[in-house]
C-alpha cells in the first residue's frame, strides 16, 4: 500500500505540490475474473493544490491490465490512460466533499489508483473489438473456428414444458 503523509507538505492557500510517485497497484477482481496490472508498480504524477476552501488532489498515470476476455476468455490487454481528481473540503460539515482516500493526514494512493483504474474500464473487456466469443452449443472459440450447428440442441431441462405444449 502506497500512502503520502500530507502533514509533511505544509501547503498554504494557493500553493501547489507536484511530484512523481511510485504506486503499487493491486489486481482487480471484476465479474469473478482477475485482472493483473503490468507492471505492478507504476510511476504516477501527483498534484496537490491547496485552496482557501479545501484541497484538490490530481493523479495521472498510464496502466496496462491483463486478464480474460468477456466473450472468449482469451488474454485481453488494455492500455488505460488514467486521470483522477479528488477534493477535500476544509469544513468538516461538507460530507459530500470529503475524499474517501484521506485518513487523518495520510492519502492512500494505492486505493485511489485502483479505483481510478476500475472507473476507466470499458463495459466489457475484450481481446479485440470484433471478438465472436464461444459457441453456445459446443463451447469452441468462434474466433479460431467459425462454424454453425445444423440442428439446434434442445435443452433437456425444458422437455416437460415441450411435452405439455405438444399436448395442448
Amino acid at each position: 500500500m502506497t500512502t503520502l503523509n500530507l502533514r509533511t507538505l505544509k501547503l498554504r492557500s494557493g500553493e501547489q505540490f507536484v511530484d512523481e510517485r511510485e504506486i503499487q497497484l493491486e489486481p482487480l477482481e471484476l465479474g469473478g475474473q482477475r485482472y493483473l496490472p503490468v507492471p505492478e508498480n507504476i510511476q504516477a504524477e501527483l498534484s496537490i493544490t491547496r485552496a482557501s476552501t479545501g484541497t484538490v488532489f490530481e493523479l495521472r498515470f498510464r496502466n496496462r491490465l491483463h486478464g480474460p476476455c468477456y466473450r472468449c476468455l482469451a488474454d485481453a490487454v488494455l492500455d488505460l490512460p488514467i486521470s483522477a481528481r479528488e477534493y477535500q473540503a476544509t469544513s468538516p460539515e461538507s460530507d459530500e466533499l470529503q475524499t474517501p482516500y484521506l485518513d487523518e493526514d495520510r492519502l492512500d494512493l494505492s486505493a485511489w489508483a485502483r479505483d481510478a483504474v476500475a472507473l476507466a474500464l470499458p463495459e466489457q473487456i475484450l481481446c479485440r473489438a470484433d471478438c465472436a466469443g464461444l459457441c453456445p452449443v459446443c463451447g469452441k472459440d468462434l474466433n479460431a473456428e467459425p462454424h454453425t450447428h445444423d440442428e439446434e440442441q434442445a435443452d433437456s431441462r425444458w422437455a416437460a414444458l415441450a411435452e405439455l405444449r405438444d399436448r395442448l
